[in-house]
């Protein structure tokens, strides 16, 4: 008999985006379509929740095998400056669609490698930004840093523009592993960034690590959260490895299929960093998240307020993100855009004067009903039909297909309440839950593998 683990493993999206990208309308979406639900938001929510900000900053000097990121590899530093000037460009073109200056709440720099600028580049990207935006009052700003590179100027600069959140990519801290991956960073590089990071003052340092790597082990997670327990980081990501070669090519053809744990084993990994996380007082936090209850993160779990896009877990809600540099999708809440994904296409489109959009998708009601259920299931781990503006035609069509789970005790369905609980052990099944809501994926199941494993 198949354990629930191999019966639910199966390839389903992450669902930072309801409708995922795609099962976006093939007929993509028009700019001027794009901008009037830009506007629509902004006129909604500047004054008051204000925006956020995503920009992607792409390059890398190597390319590291793990990595599903769209990004620029390349040693060139001259491009840095001519990469700032298009973003900042591109944020002119929507700054100058609207009346009022932007208030922005949350920022975030990915990548890529936003470390690969130089402190100096960094500061002239902000004081670009900031030229036509102001900060919100609750605003929270955050980078993500690669412990290579990283350096202390970097850190004091990007602090002095008002960011206080940062996140450092450490996967694993087993060399072989590391060898693998195309990623070799001693624990010391490691313990140097987060030290200067407290230093300086970041009121929130957080260490990405995977499992599922090749030739990963349970004594490899076991060694990578003792060390991670030396540094103690307010919030730990411990992401499952997506494995899509299919999807990236080469930079996931580094290593043989053979070589990844699978099922059991990989989930092994999970649960044992779950347990050793708990004993270090870390709180889960919705799917693969993990923090401290002095973090940010943490409250929000508490009073409800967790949000999900397509930068992961915050705890900023806007209903407005706008993505700026190459490969960046925006999302309106109405909405998606996503931006061209190379660097030359996307400097000659901003060139010309335009928004650099290629693909996107306007939500129906119904898309956007569902995709309220998909955020309650991934942020609360629970979520109602009761109300009307929750309420949709098919939800009887979706309840049928959770009878199973239920069966398995994976989800709790109270029909006269009109009310789903994902209890704590399920929790590793909330990507499958999911998928029962996914109208887009129902009415057309992909003939070829489009995602990652769910578990």
């Amino acid at each position: 008999m198949k354990s629930l683990i191999q019966k639910y493993n199966i390839p389903g999206p992450r669902y930072t985006s309801y409708p995922t990208v795609p099962y976006w309308n093939k007929l993509g979406i028009s700019k001027k379509d794009w901008i009037a639900s830009f506007k629509q938001s902004f006129k909604e929510t500047n004054s008051t929740e204000g925006i956020s900000l995503y920009i992607h900053l792409p390059f890398c000097e190597s390319l590291c095998t793990f990595c599903a990121c769209h990004k620029h590899i390349t040693k060139r530093h001259e491009v840095e400056e001519e990469y700032i000037e298009t973003v900042l460009k591109e944020w002119k073109l929507y700054v100058a669609l609207v009346s009022e200056i932007p208030i922005i709440k949350e920022l975030h720099l990915g990548g890529g490698t936003p470390t690969f600028f130089s402190k100096e580049n960094l500061k002239y990207l902000m004081d670009g930004i900031f030229e036509n935006a102001k900060k919100h009052s609750k605003a929270e700003f955050s980078f993500e840093g690669h412990p290579n590179n990283t350096t202390k100027e970097q850190l004091q600069t990007l602090y002095n523009s008002g960011f206080t959140r940062v996140s450092f990519g450490v996967q694993d801290y087993n060399l072989k592993v590391q060898e693998a991956i195309h990623r070799v960073q001693p624990f010391e590089a490691v313990a140097q960034v987060t030290k200067w990071s407290r230093e300086i003052g970041y009121t929130s340092v957080s260490h990405d690590l995977i499992f599922g790597l090749p030739h990963q082990t349970k004594e490899n997670v076991i060694h990578t959260i003792n060390k991670t327990k030396e540094l103690q980081p307010d919030r730990i990501s411990f992401y499952s490895y997506a494995h899509v070669p299919w999807v990236k090519g080469v930079g996931q053809r580094g290593f043989s299929d053979l070589d990844l744990p699978k099922d059991e084993e990989k989930r092994a990994l999970y649960e044992i960093g779950k347990s050793l996380f708990s004993e270090l007082g870390y709180e889960e936090i919705g799917m693969d998240h993990f923090a401290l209850k002095t973090d940010s993160l943490y409250t929000a779990t508490k009073e409800k307020t967790l949000h999900r896009n397509f930068m992961g877990y915050t705890a900023n809600k806007t209903q407005l993100m706008i993505g700026l540099g190459m490969s960046a999708i925006s999302d309106s809440w109405y909405a998606f855009a996503q931006n061209v994904k190379t660097v030359k296409e996307y400097q000659q489109i901003v060139a010309e004067g335009e928004l650099p959009i290629f693909r996107g998708h306007l939500l129906s009601k119904e898309d956007c009903i569902i995709r309220k259920h998909i955020l309650n299931m991934m942020c609360h781990f629970k979520t109602s039909w009761k109300e009307e503006n929750s309420q949709i035609a098919t939800i009887e069509e979706h309840l049928e297909l959770l009878k199973e789970m239920e069966n398995d005790g994976l989800v709790s369905i109270d029909r006269k309440e009109k009310t789903l609980i994902i209890p704590e052990h399920a929790r590793p099944y909330v990507r499958n839950i999911c998928m029962a809501f996914d109208m887009h994926l129902l009415k057309n199941k992909p003939k070829t593998q489009l995602f990652s494993m769910t578990i």
